[in-house]
């Protein structure tokens, strides 16, 4: 890491009030100190520094809320000339790196600090919600240093080559005046340690509060970008502070943990539904003072991190931990719910992917939590009270309050499947790795399992126990898989774009026609150049370009009599290509015609305000928690993502298309409009990123009355009744938490109502009955239907239970090492009996595996069974299954009861059966 000289640090301020520079001998960083006989640098943390001295011993003047602590804070720096501006969402949709604010200055980085655009007000303070994952395994063993969700209040001052606000010395006499004149802090107290700072994309030096072992505040000077791993100048010099609200209001309490402090009646309601009475708070007050120590930073064993507590307070460690871990759990759960109801209030909808992860790994993690306190069934109740708690102040909580609620209990259910499906996944892995020789499940393992399946690592090592296999979960183990999530990824530029970027260097910006008159459909342009003989770039461009899920326009270029085909249209930077095809080109410098398809671009149009349209059916049929995840438009049908925890409903989408269709009947003005960044997320707020981040000092808003509003740079009709018609025509769900509507616009739409028309009738006339008594048919012949199966089924299970008397059903009987394998080939392909006889003869014979099999010219068919004693020898049908679908060139698995499998490669068969005894002979015990 980069290190500043002491020039950086060595501020007027410090002379003046005598503050003298020393080296901590523990931790080896510098820091300035009122007493020269100060021996470290004062802060409490793994390497030792120094204890917490104001539990039960407040250094303040009195104690603090966190609603007073936040005013406060607040109010201070409004005395003293900034405006009070107020919190951004938790959820950073303004940008395209992070999922989550978890810092104030994340709000204005990078458009305000590298001076694209200018700040909402300068000098300006800020107490910013915040979240952030890489110490979630810390939250709790900490007692309260540690945090998940906090507020981070921020006095931010833009100094400008031209104009300076305040620079370092300001900021760090602001912050004494604060700490020692408002909470009344003696000065001596007062440490300020040396440090630098990296975030953002952006680094500086900076100077950590210190108060009586509690770090309490950093001051950062921004002033260089990091490119590449190295530090470059900026022309912006910011102050960046960073006040812990929380921190502060511990400090003021004495309290024995931050989170007492914080949360008050709420803690006490889950230690009482836990169980956990008669707190010895005196034992606890002295493990407090400790407690900086007991940070997994450094190490990654909760009982090794422990030890040096433990000998401070004269306790063996492993006592140590039983009394601190379900009091830790508590503190942890206090945190966990209330980041919950933030996030799930910000229309954060719990997923595998995104921001959703990260919301799915807290409730997981706290189900855990709460499972170890015996009250996994109280979650929802615990995040109701955070709901109520924290209101007052943040009221979207309480608007927000039904629909957090029944996400939670949707995860639940969801939680609950996943733990039943993976328990045959966990002993598949136990196996495999038995058979390997190992005698543990590696952490990475465990992190996969979680990834890719969701099992948490604690049901895994449960499981795994109990088929002997050791299965060691290191306690930091939530902070490594949210560490590969945190950070959005990086987009990858493809092949054609790095080199087009390199082909267009030089040439001016390509003035945009379609912005200036969406309803332009010929032009006229001057050819700057042609790029390998099919890629031309124009001085000016009605054809829009591929992008927000708009295809390009097609059509042509006219010149001297000839003209070439327009195939595809591509922006590089802020340069636009043409693809071309034809015989002859236009050559550089002349002149040309463009024309476009204006019947496709018209469509693309309709379907672009369309999918605004829907979208705010959408949210209203819905809920808030609505956002875009995803569109695609199209000519013919056009497809629109959003985030919902359910299934769509038939009525719910039903309602959608009515107001929709409201909506374009209404014949809205679309009004398009630049605005400056600033001005529109101050009028319009954070919904208009809900396609996405959208780069630029001044961003393009496209306004549908009281409809939807949105950031966007699509082409659009000037009202909704252009639209014509709206039609959805089919919905899924593509992934976890994202449902998916494909829609039609115009005379599209009508078509479609046709074809679904014709569908109908066409099944009408097959079944011989009129339209209207479809259904009503259609259930009959379904109610035959099932007869006849449940018929069938019970003559093929009559066949069997003939066919199994004394094992008869057999061509071959086997006996491996006590478990009698039953071989069977069939004439035929009929599953159902294969079925049916196998499932009768593991019943009359538990000590039976069952492998029967059949084909065809074209197919082979295995049906594998193993009976209950069988299993408990070590029996896996899910594996011979596997093992003998692979010879016939197929696939197969399932339980270890009962799988099955197939393939194309019939004649493979005797090998597959071969293979398979193999398979249960390795797998059986001696």
């Amino acid at each position: 890491m980069k290190e500043f000289p002491k020039s950086e640090y060595q501020l007027p301020f410090f002379d003046e009030y005598g503050y003298v520079r020393k080296k901590c001998p523990k931790c080896g960083e510098y820091f300035w100190t009122l007493n020269p006989d100060q021996p470290t640098c004062g802060e409490s943390t793994t390497a030792g520094c120094s204890p917490y001295t104001f539990i039960g011993n407040p250094p303040t003047r009195r104690r603090y809320s966190i609603r007073e602590m936040r005013e406060a804070f607040l109010s201070f720096f409004e005395k003293h000339g900034h405006e009070r501006i107020k919190p951004y969402p938790i959820v950073a949709r303004w940008r395209d790196d992070l999922y989550f604010t978890h810092a104030s200055i994340i709000d204005f980085q990078p458009y305000v600090t590298e001076g694209i655009i200018p700040p909402p007000a300068n000098p300006l303070v800020i107490c910013q919600p915040c979240l952030r994952f890489v110490d979630v395994d810390n939250v709790g063993p900490t007692f309260g240093r540690h945090l998940t969700i906090f507020e981070m209040g921020g006095h931010h001052a833009f100094n400008y080559p031209d104009k300076e606000i305040y620079w370092k010395d300001q900021t760090v006499r602001y912050h004494h005046e604060f700490v020692t004149e408002v909470l009344g802090v003696p000065a001596e107290k007062v440490i300020y340690k040396e440090g630098v700072w990296i975030g953002g994309g952006n680094a500086g030096p900076d100077v950590e509060t210190i108060i009586d072992g509690l770090e309490v505040a950093t001051l950062v000077f921004m002033n260089y970008k990091v490119v590449n791993g190295e530090f470059v100048k900026l022309p912006i010099r910011t102050v960046d502070t960073g006040y812990g609200i929380e921190r502060y209001t511990w400090l003021s309490s004495g309290a024995i943990s931050g989170f007492h402090a914080i949360y008050g009646p709420i803690l006490d309601k889950i230690f009482s539904m836990a169980g956990i009475t008669n707190l010895d708070e005196r034992l606890l007050g002295e493990i407090s003072v400790y407690s900086g120590m007991l940070s997994l930073e450094k190490v990654a064993n909760r009982l090794n991190a422990r030890k040096a507590v433990a000998e401070k307070v004269g306790m063996d460690v492993e006592e140590l931990d039983r009394i601190l871990f379900p009091i830790e759990s508590v503190f942890a759960v206090a945190d966990h719910t209330k980041a919950l109801a933030f996030m799930l209030a910000e229309g954060v909808v719990p997923s595998n992917v995104r921001e959703g992860y990260l919301a799915r790994l807290m409730i997981r993690r706290t189900y855990r939590l709460l499972r170890l306190l015996g009250i996994e069934e109280r979650l929802p109740e615990i995040v109701d009270l955070q709901i109520q708690f924290w209101s007052p102040d943040f009221p979207h909580l309480k608007e927000m309050r039904d629909k957090i609620l029944e996400m939670l209990e949707v995860e639940r259910e969801k939680y609950r499947q996943t733990l039943q499906r993976g328990e045959n996944l966990i002993k598949r892995i136990v196996k495999e790795l038995k058979s390997k020789g190992k005698s543990s499940i590696p952490a990475e393992t465990l992190v996969e399992l979680y990834d890719s399946h969701g099992l948490p690592p604690e049901i895994v090592k449960e499981i795994a126990e109990k088929e002997s296999l050791k299965a060691e979960v290191p306690d930091n183990f939530y902070n490594m898989v949210a560490e590969r999530h945190v950070q959005a990824p990086m987009e990858i530029k493809d092949e054609f774009t790095r080199e087009m970027e390199t082909k267009v260097e030089g040439l001016p910006e390509t003035r945009r026609l379609y912005y200036e008159d969406q309803y332009m459909r010929k032009f006229r342009a001057k050819v700057l150049r042609i790029i390998d003989k099919k890629y031309i770039v124009l001085d000016q461009t009605a054809f829009y370009p591929e992008g927000g899920g708009q295809p390009a326009d097609n059509g042509f270029l006219k010149f001297d009599d000839e003209k070439c085909e327009v195939v595809n249209v591509q922006k590089i930077g802020n340069v636009i290509i043409h693809e071309v095809k034809g015989e002859k080109l236009p050559t550089e410098g002349s002149l040309v015609e463009g024309e476009i398809d204006w019947d496709r671009r018209y469509s693309l149009m309709k379907a672009h305000t369309a999918t605004h349209i829907i979208m705010g059916a959408a949210r209203r049929v819905l809920g808030e928690h609505v956002w875009q995840a995803g569109t695609q438009k199209g000519i013919e049908t056009s497809r629109l993502n959003i985030s919902h925890y359910r299934r769509l409903t038939f009525e719910q989408v039903k309602k959608i298309e009515e107001l929709a269709n409201q909506a374009v009947y209404r014949n809205i003005p679309v009004e398009i409009e630049w605005m400056p960044r600033t001005e529109a997320e101050k009028r319009y707020g954070f919904r208009l990123y809900q396609g996405g981040a959208v780069p630029g000092k001044e961003i393009r808003v496209v306004k549908i009355g009281d409809w939807e509003i949105e950031a966007c740079g699509g082409t659009h009709v000037k009202n909704t009744g252009e639209i014509g018609f709206i039609k959805i025509v089919h919905t899924e769900r593509v992934q976890d938490g994202v449902e998916r509507l494909d829609y039609s616009v115009g005379i599209h739409a009508l078509k479609a109502i046709q074809q679904k028309e014709e569908l109908l009738l066409k099944t009408a006339e097959i079944l011989e009955t009129p339209l209207e008594k479809l259904p009503k048919t259609a259930k009959k012949i379904l109610e035959e239907l099932k007869e006849t199966r449940r018929r069938e089924r019970q003559l093929l299970k009559e066949l069997a239970e003939k066919e199994t008397g004394a094992l008869a059903v057999a061509e071959e009987i086997v006996e491996i090492k006590g478990v009698k394998l039953v071989k069977r080939k069939f004439s035929d392909i009929n599953i159902e009996r294969m079925i049916q006889t196998a499932s009768q003869t593991v019943k009359k014979e538990p000590n039976a595996v069952v492998l029967f099999y059949a084909s065809d010219d074209k197919t082979a068919r295995i049906v594998v069974m193993a009976g209950k004693e069988a299993i408990e020898k070590g029996a896996d049908a899910g594996e011979i299954a596997k093992v003998a679908a692979s010879i016939v060139g197929g696939g197969g698995g399932g339980r270890p009861d009962f799988a099955q499998g197939g393939g194309t490669k019939p004649e493979n068969l005797e090998e597959a059966m071969k293979e398979a005894e193999k398979t249960l002979r390795s797998q059986l015990k001696t």
